[in-house]
Order: C-alpha cells, then sequence, then structure tokens
C-alpha cells in the first residue's frame, strides 16, 4: 500500500509539471492558433534562470529566500515571450501554418545555442532547496517533502488559471479573442495587446515549470526538447486549445508514465505514444478538443 500511494504521488509529480508546460501550450494554440514549437525551451530557460538565481545566492541564505526565488525563472521566460511575440512571431500570423512551425523550431535552435552561451554546456542545480526541505515517512518508505510542494504549486496554477479565464473581465475578452478574432477586433478589442498577454502568461506557465522542477533535477541542454514532446502528447489526448484537455491530459500522461517506469521502464515512451495513438484513433481532436 505505501509503495502504491509513492507511485500516485510521483503520477501527481510528473501531471503537475506537464499541466504547466501543456497549459500554457495549449492556451497559446487556443487564443493565436499557433503551435508554438519553442514552448519546450522556454520551459528550460525558466529552470535556467532559476538555477543560476539561486546558485547565486545560496551561500548562507536562508530557505525562504531561496524559495522566493524559484518565480525568476518564470518571470524571465515572461519578459522573454513578451519581446518575441510582437518582434518575430506576429509577422507569421496571416501566413501558412508551415512558416510558423519553421519559425518556432527555428527559435527553439536559437534558445538552445542561447543557454549554451551564457549557461555553458554543464548542468546547473538548485539542489539547496530540495535538501533544505528535508524528508517525510511514508510507511516504511522515506520521500521528499519537496515534492508535496511541486504538486502543490501544480494544482495552485491550475485553479488560479480557471478563474483566470473564467471568471474575469479579461478571461472574456481571451475567450472571445480565440473564438473570432475578426469580430473582437470590430467591438473595439486590442487583439495585438490580447495576444501579446496570451504569449505572456503561456510562456510565464513554461517557466514556471522549469524552475519548480529544477531544485530536485539540475537544468541540463536538451531537456526543452524532452519536454514538449511530453506536452504534446498531452496535447494530443486533452484536445490542442483545451485547458481542461491539458489538466486531463497531464493527469492521464502522469499516471501512465509512471506506471511504465516502475513496470515497464524498456517501453516508457512506446506506451505514451500509443496512449496519444489510440486517443487519435477515437476521437481525432482529443477528449476535450473541438474539430
Amino acid at each position: 500500500m505505501d509503495v502504491l500511494l509513492i507511485h500516485i504521488i510521483n503520477s501527481l509529480l510528473y501531471a503537475s509539471v506537464l499541466f504547466l508546460i501543456a497549459g500554457g501550450l495549449s492556451l497559446i494554440y487556443g487564443v493565436m492558433r499557433i503551435v508554438n514549437m519553442a514552448h519546450g525551451n522556454l520551459y528550460a530557460f525558466g529552470a535556467y534562470v532559476t538555477a543560476w538565481a539561486v546558485g547565486t545566492m545560496a551561500a548562507g541564505a536562508p530557505v525562504p529566500v531561496l524559495l522566493m526565488l524559484l518565480p525568476v525563472g518564470a518571470l524571465a521566460a515572461a519578459i522573454l515571450g513578451a519581446i518575441l511575440e510582437p518582434t518575430l512571431l506576429r509577422p507569421f500570423y496571416r501566413r501558412a501554418e508551415e512558416y510558423q512551425l519553421l519559425v518556432t523550431f527555428g527559435l527553439l535552435m536559437i534558445l538552445e545555442d542561447l543557454m549554451r552561451f551564457i549557461w555553458g554546456p554543464y548542468p546547473l542545480s538548485a539542489s539547496e532547496i530540495f535538501e533544505n526541505f528535508g524528508s517525510l515517512t511514508i510507511g516504511d518508505v522515506i520521500y521528499p517533502t519537496y515534492n508535496l510542494l511541486v504538486i502543490g504549486v501544480g494544482a495552485a496554477a491550475a485553479s488560479f488559471l480557471w478563474a483566470f479565464i473564467y471568471r474575469t473581465r479579461f478571461g472574456v475578452v481571451l475567450r472571445a479573442t480565440s473564438q473570432n478574432m475578426r469580430m473582437a477586433a470590430a467591438l473595439g478589442v486590442n487583439v495585438n495587446r490580447v495576444y501579446v498577454q496570451a504569449f505572456t502568461l503561456g510562456c510565464f506557465m513554461a517557466g514556471l515549470g522549469g524552475a519548480i522542477i529544477v531544485p530536485s533535477q539540475s537544468a541540463v541542454l536538451g531537456m526543452g526538447i524532452d519536454a514538449v514532446v511530453l506536452a504534446f502528447i498531452v496535447v494530443v489526448i486533452g484536445g490542442l486549445g483545451s485547458l481542461e484537455g491539458a489538466l486531463v491530459g497531464a493527469v492521464i500522461v502522469g499516471f501512465v508514465r509512471e506506471a511504465g517506469i516502475a513496470w515497464f521502464p524498456e517501453i516508457e515512451l512506446a506506451v505514451l505514444y500509443l496512449a496519444a495513438a489510440t486517443v487519435l484513433l477515437a476521437r481525432p481532436a482529443g477528449l476535450f478538443g473541438r474539430p
């Protein structure tokens, strides 16, 4: 029973981080109809900035101060997104989707080299936070306390995002723009401003995912590509453009991935791709997506 509980907690841990990445990806697509291939490296950028900030302040700093540095990576990713959307992506909105895919894939490569240039090829760690949180005992198993904080952040982010989009005036404007951009513009909505705000929020979510995971695993080159692959599996299952789908898809992928690691480690990714293929065959738009 104790081992089963640990597997469930690990599944929720994966799901929390995946929701932050996939939720941002779905939000950007739902509003702007852009499949952002560079989204995974915004996650990696948030991880690198947080690891650098914590590493710089780690000597003698108390744990509350180090915790306050966690959102730094998310804010850095949001600022980067606010710069990239009007300067690089906006000229491609009216072009065919293949142009958008090419430019965001090129951005993925540029961000990868930028992180290599700034921080070098070696991993960066923020393990001081993870170590200072200690561990707790679940039955006969010792489990890191910090992982529970990550699950809490994921749950809080999901609740905040739902309330922000469905219970605020800005959320109404955001949904109106996503459903009919021309009509929203005719009614006086500044569509360009909504786009940059939506893209910035999506980048913030990706950066937050990197920021909260880096204390338990180092920031390394290539982590963004691995993350975006899993994020696309999540949105394929849940439905691209649906936040509810991103949440449900993240939970499904989290549990399937944990089961694969525990019992079928050799075919862990194959099981995830099989789950995505099964959903595509039964419901091509995803569980919550619209054709």
